[in-house]
């Protein structure tokens, strides 16, 4: 199941949505639910086709996703890693987790974003997200990060 594109695009979509409104992205997993996250992983080849801001902005009317005061971009100190760099990281560490059960990868989706390696994933001061797809998946199982 690795490279999964469909996999890549919704965790890229939760990330530029998160941005926007400036919500953790567990906030935005909830406020989508495993319904819409599963429509949005079953039509991403569908959804890609339009802009990204565009389906993400008719995601956040639709369900009326609220604003946030969470702002991990202004924080950061150094380069902020783009969205779709952002949904990679989480995208290979879901593949990681899931192996080839396809039927799995929404779960355990719901089950990273909602952990605290979400917020690990989501501090751009500190250089977790640029580690080896191993490293994070051992953190993640492990329950925490490793010096």
């Amino acid at each position: 199941m690795k490279n999964d594109s469909a996999l890549f695009y919704t965790c890229s979509l939760i990330e530029f949505i998160g941005r926007e409104r400036k919500l953790k992205r567990a906030e935005v997993v909830h406020a989508l639910g495993d319904k819409t996250i599963r429509r949005i992983y079953r039509y991403a080849d569908v959804f890609h086709c339009e802009p990204i801001a565009k389906t993400a902005d008719d995601f956040i009317t639709l369900l009326n996703i609220p604003q946030g005061s969470f702002d991990n971009v202004s924080a950061c100190r150094y380069t902020v890693p783009d969205y779709w760099t952002i949904g990679k990281v989480y995208a290979r560490l879901i593949e990681d987790i899931s192996e080839d059960d396809i039927e799995s990868v929404i779960g355990h989706l719901i089950e990273v974003y909602t952990s605290w390696i979400s917020d690990a994933i989501s501090n751009y001061n500190t250089d977790f997200f640029y580690q080896s797809r191993e490293y994070i998946r051992v953190c993640c199982q492990e329950g925490e990060i490793f010096d």
